[in-house]
């Protein structure tokens, strides 16, 4: 029998409203509003996670009931759920937005899980809410997907994430425009249950500062550290604070750093779209770098100024960190703590980020490499050569290995977009061929070990955009079994096995300009 240990300290603790009106509206004084998800009609289980099941208590049987499609399309509430939807609000493309809040999103609870470990439960796309501005709480199939896949492959790649629990199909269609071209169609429905420690962003901090709402910010700073940072146990309340924003910081330089290390691009890196956990939150327009450009976007309203580039995002993050600083700096008697975080940010990034650059070339982090790192970076995006592919190729040359036959290598070629591209940077990759020869040849590391080195920090396999929309198109005709083996090959990330090896080609040319499978738009 599906069943839970509820423990709803996020309700329980901190101010809410309970009116239980649907209508959009500014929520003052209150950190969450009281809300029932909205029924459906046909709920339909499409795709669940077997690790985050377990994690939860859930078992197989559990799954394969009527009772389990229907809890998670919102259908149902078990004893002990208290459905909310949070009040936040957030820095758009880098402009203050005011109040946002879960428009389509909302918690059933926190669950104690079989793991020990607190889990907050949250049904994307489950109607609507007093943060829904007009909107219907929905969301469609080929987001709701995408979500699904992306948090559980994050999860296997070793980027901290928040999970999914189930894709269900609600059997209704659901209105989206999604050109923005003034031709909306009716799409399937769907509800992701996405699961994390905590939801709370750097928006619900920014939201009652915006309103002077100190004694609210103070008293939901005070929960979080207690619920989420319960190793931060500083008694003088300074010490704590400062103690929990240089964490917060910390965290959100790792995930950036972890974020370039597989090629990640998050699309819409707005400050209610950033986890104070340090955890990759909210798959909406995000994109996986095929041929490698610092400066691509998947985010179709962030085509212009593309502010959210790839390799931007370590910049943006240190941005919403300064905003995070500004709406908790009147909780702090001097601002010393928070700038001096702010400084560890950029020092722990620069520190990640070294050394993922070296664990991806196999070779020991030192100082005079960055030479190596920058050209190496420089060859993939002018040469257009496939960033995942590139490195996993790379493993196989050796310093005693010819760089002219290397790169006539079918390993290698499997890499390469453009012919002429590669061609016009031919003399640079000889270069840069010999350099890295001669450097792997000074590490004391054989040729197995520094191949395994590598493989571990370069993936074989991502989600790519037009990997996810093939398993969408297919779904949307009935068939799952794209999904499915999609999902299963993205729990082995690294490795080169049977379940791998059909998704590890290049973006094929067909899928360049197609929409879902490069740019994306925030409609979902």
């Amino acid at each position: 029998m599906l069943a839970f240990e509820f423990d709803n300290l996020f309700v329980r603790e901190l101010p809410g409203e309970f009116s239980g009106v649907r209508k959009p509206r500014a929520v003052e004084g209150a950190l969450y509003s009281r809300v029932d998800p909205e029924a459906v009609a046909h709920p339909e289980l499409l795709a669940w996670s077997a690790d985050m099941a377990q994690r939860l208590g859930i078992t197989d049987d559990d799954v394969e009931s009527e009772l389990f499609a229907q809890v998670f399309a919102g259908n149902r509430l078990l004893p002990g759920m208290q459905p909310f939807a949070s009040n936040y609000g957030g820095h758009q493309f880098g402009n203050w937005a005011g109040q946002l809040g879960d428009g389509r999103a909302i918690s059933l609870g926190e669950v104690v899980g079989a793991d020990g470990a607190r889990w907050e439960l949250q049904l994307k796309g489950a109607g609507r809410t007093p943060y829904s501005r007009g909107a219907d709480g929905r969301a469609v199939l080929r987001s709701s997907l995408r979500e699904f896949l992306c948090s559980e492959a994050m999860h296997y790649l070793g980027v901290p994430t928040t999970r999914a629990l189930s894709l269900v199909a609600t059997g209704e269609g659901v209105l989206r425009d999604m050109f923005y071209d003034g031709h909306p169609e009716l799409e399937p429905g769907a509800i992701v249950c996405r699961v994390a420690p905590s939801f709370i962003r750097f928006g619900h901090f920014e939201l009652p500062a915006s309103r002077d709402d100190l004694p609210l910010l103070r008293q939901l700073l005070d929960v979080v550290i207690r619920r989420d940072f319960p190793h931060i146990q500083h008694a003088d309340t300074q010490d704590r604070y400062g103690a929990w924003f240089r964490d917060v910081a910390e965290r959100t330089a790792l995930l950036m750093a972890e974020w370039m290390r597989v090629g990640f691009v998050h699309g819409v890196m707005n400050t209610d779209n950033l986890s104070i956990l340090g955890l990759t939150i909210d798959y909406g327009p995000y994109g996986w770098i095929d041929d490698f450009d610092p400066d691509w976007t998947p985010n179709t309203t962030d085509r212009h100024g593309r502010r959210y580039r790839f390799g931007h995002q370590p910049q943006v993050g240190f941005w919403n960190l300064q905003r995070l600083a500004m709406a908790v700096a009147p909780l702090f008697d001097d601002h010393e703590a928070l700038n001096d975080s702010l400084r560890h940010y950029a020092d722990t990034f620069q520190s990640a980020d070294r050394d993922n650059a070296a664990r991806k070339l196999g070779i020991g982090r030192r100082d005079d490499d960055d030479a190596l790192f920058r050209d190496w970076l420089g060859l993939l995006r002018d040469a257009e050569l496939d960033m995942t592919l590139a490195y996993r190729a790379l493993a196989s040359f050796g310093p005693g290995d010819q760089p002219e036959a290397f790169l006539a290598s079918d390993t290698f070629r499997a890499a390469c977009y453009s012919d002429v591209r590669l061609q016009s940077q031919h003399a640079e990759a000889i270069d840069w061929l010999s350099r890295y020869a001669r450097r792997i040849a000074e590490d004391a590391l054989s040729a197995e070990q520094r191949q395994q080195h590598m493989h571990a920090a370069n993936p074989c396999i991502v989600p790519r955009n037009y990997l996810a929309q093939q398993a969408i198109d297919a779904a949307g005709e009935g068939d799952l079994s794209v999904l499915h083996a999609l999902q299963r090959a993205l729990q082995t990330p690294y490795e080169e096995n049977d379940l791998t090896r059909p998704f590890m080609a290049r973006r094929p040319d067909w899928a360049r300009d197609r929409p879902g499978c490069s740019m994306l738009s925030c409609s979902s």
